[in-house]
């Protein structure tokens, strides 16, 4: 059996070097599964990679797509035959932007049924990034303050919902009024458009002087940089992203301010953990989407998989909405 594929052979603009292709499908060996996809949103951190922001870490020729969700399709030796016809997510195996994955059945999670695929598909990288972030890294309470910023993205969605649900003080920062009112009703306590207010000024009146405790980095460059200003001393910044393609000079901002600087990788976390954490920390997310408490972005636009150039367009062109490529 073949099946199409999404791959890039060298590093650049995504619609210039990604290739639609076909691959032979291999059945499944002892302890995995294959899982004909349904539905991958396109992340920012999906295409990321592909422009070359991590050589180091990505071995060509790959496959773009960290998350989706699909119906499990064939099990090899030692795996129940009842997760045949099974809706998972196909995690810590291949990437998505493919027909059909091939994962560990250990590690595929098992999607309740009431969770539709547009928000499952979206449940790995921004939700359990986020709650992880809240709960194990900050250990986030009422009496913290955290700053977030493109917070109008799918990631600073999530994070104005987790501070109504925790209870800590979350400052959002946009370069635009477009989100302001959304981050408000989703929980967020204030929001500043970093393109009419001064940033460091505006954080210390917010927090009474004091700076805020803890923030996450989502752009990198100047506006990461920007953020060591903003906190407290000993305050944290997490960096998670690089939508501005420049790496800060972390070591040498967390010694001119006296915060601290961590970096990271949800892959990290994925690979250091134990089952029981990764079963776990799945299962809060999901009670807290199934319960309406977590609700993920809306769809903005569908695509065919094979159609991923027109998409990737769409998703780039600020569309409100996530965009899936669906098959």
């Amino acid at each position: 059996m073949k099946a199409k594929v999404i791959r890039y052979h060298r590093f650049g603009a995504p619609c210039s070097v990604l290739q639609v292709e076909e691959k032979q499908v291999i059945e499944p060996a002892p302890g995995e599964l294959l899982v004909r996809m349904s539905a991958r949103p396109i992340n920012p951190s999906d295409l990321i990679p592909v422009r070359g922001a991590y050589p180091h870490r990505t071995m060509l020729p790959a496959v773009p797509g960290f998350e989706g969700v699909g119906i499990v399709e064939a099990v090899g030796p030692g795996v129940s035959n009842q997760m045949l016809g099974r809706r998972v997510l196909p995690l810590r195996g291949e990437n998505t932007w493919q027909e059909v994955v091939k994962t560990s059945a250990r590690h595929a999670i098992i999607v309740p049924d009431d969770i539709g695929d547009s928000s499952a598909s979206q449940i790995y990288i921004n939700p359990i990034t986020a709650w992880l972030i809240c709960t194990q890294v900050l250990n986030l309470t009422s009496e913290n303050t955290l700053l977030v910023n493109a917070a109008g993205s799918a990631i600073g969605r999530i994070f104005a919902q987790l501070a109504k649900f925790i209870g800590f003080r979350m400052i959002a920062l946009t370069r635009n009024d477009h989100h302001s009112a959304d981050l408000y009703h989703l929980g967020a306590d204030a929001v500043v458009n970093t393109s009419n207010e001064p940033l460091k000024e505006r954080i210390a009146a917010l927090t009474g002087e004091r700076g805020a405790d803890a923030a996450v980095d989502c752009i990198g460059g100047y506006d990461g940089e920007q953020l060591a200003g903003c906190l407290r001393v000993n305050g944290i910044i997490i960096s998670i992203g690089l939508l501005s393609g420049v790496t800060p000079l972390w070591h040498e901002i967390s010694r001119e301010t006296q915060v601290q600087v961590k970096l990271f990788w949800l892959k990290q976390w994925v690979e250091r953990c134990s089952e029981r954490d990764w079963e776990q920390v799945f299962q809060d997310v999901m009670e807290l989407i199934g319960a309406g408490r977590l609700v993920m972005a809306d769809v903005g636009a569908i695509y065919e998989l094979t159609d991923v150039y027109r998409a990737i367009s769409k998703a780039e062109s600020g569309i409100k909405g996530k965009v899936l490529l669906k098959s």
